[in-house]
């Protein structure tokens, strides 16, 4: 028997099934926006210090190549990290995002000429 539209019973239903959807939603996010993030940062430095295209091209492939690393050194470390994202783990999804977020500022200021 479904609940009356409204009521406590079906506000609850809703809850139930929607929240699991709204908290993976969330953590695909946070891990997109970690990667977002990670790109952008050693991109800024580089152009904040260079003005050449080629300088911020080179670079940020380095940091494409960073962030591909830092991706499978995390999946490794992690047992069934995938199994983990996919079941709305967000812990899972903060330390791949903190990971790459370090990583693109140790890549960052790395770039940034002395």
């Amino acid at each position: 028997m479904d609940a009356a539209p409204g009521s406590l019973a079906a506000v609850l239903d809703a809850l139930g099934s929607g929240l699991p959807k709204l908290i993976l939603q969330v953590v695909v996010c946070a891990v997109l926006a970690g990667a977002i993030l990670a790109l952008a940062i050693p991109l800024a430095a580089m152009l904040a210090t260079s003005g050449t295209l080629l300088d911020v091209l080179v670079w940020g492939v380095v940091a494409l190549i960073l962030q591909l690393l830092t991706l499978g050194v995390v999946v490794l470390g992690m047992r069934n990290f995938r199994g983990m994202i996919e079941g709305g783990n967000i812990a899972a999804a903060i330390t791949l995002a903190g990971a790459q977020i370090a990583v693109a500022l140790l890549n960052a200021a790395a770039m940034v000429p002395n």
